[in-house]
């Protein structure tokens, strides 16, 4: 019998999440998994035993990490300006430049497990507070900074939306070079 193939943690959630990405959790069957994986089913249940709900809860985790590093420019750089144009840009390449769908999005579909749902809303959540602070610190007050922050979210996800749907990247772009003059005061 072939020994199954070796992977490491990290390197499995990278793969398994661009099936929850783009299905979401209803629609990601554990063959999917496997497929995508190239992991046989056993061996995935091995590693999670609690199974889709497990591998669920540790992409979003992962995509917790990612988004953490992400967001770090804008949260910790002096200049909050520089910072928010790095966080733009890696927004963009975790993205794909927008030809990728928002994994919080689809993660939230009908169907998902509630501690799933909850996991993703804290993943926006921290996405969005970190914009508001950002807004903050650049010199708005904490109302304006907190609907400058929405505004960004919804821009950026809404582009996505529109990515997914009509095939349009450069509404993701534009919503992305559109950041610092959201967040940042005139």
């Amino acid at each position: 019998m072939a020994r199954p193939p070796r992977i490491d943690d990290a390197d499995l959630l990278d793969l398994l999440m661009p099936v929850f990405r783009e299905k979401g959790f209803d629609g990601t069957a554990i063959g999917d998994l496997s497929e995508a994986s190239g992991l046989q089913r056993a061996s995935l249940y091995h590693r999670f035993p609690n199974g889709k709900e497990e591998m669920a809860e540790a992409v979003l985790a992962k995509v917790g990490e990612r988004f953490l590093w992400i967001l770090g420019p804008m949260r910790e750089d002096a200049d909050v300006a520089r910072g928010v144009a790095e966080t733009a840009r890696r927004l963009g390449d975790f993205y794909g430049a927008g030809a990728l769908s928002c994994v919080l999005d689809t993660m939230t579909l009908a169907g998902t497990p509630e501690k799933v749902r909850n996991q993703a809303r804290l993943l926006a959540t921290t996405w969005i507070d970190a914009m508001a602070d950002a807004s903050r610190r650049a010199g708005r007050d904490q109302a304006d900074a907190l609907r400058a922050a929405k505004e960004a979210f919804l821009r950026v996800e809404g582009a996505l939306v529109l990515g997914r749907v009509l095939g349009d990247t450069d509404a993701f772009a534009d919503s992305v070079a559109l950041l610092p003059g959201i967040l940042l005061p005139d």
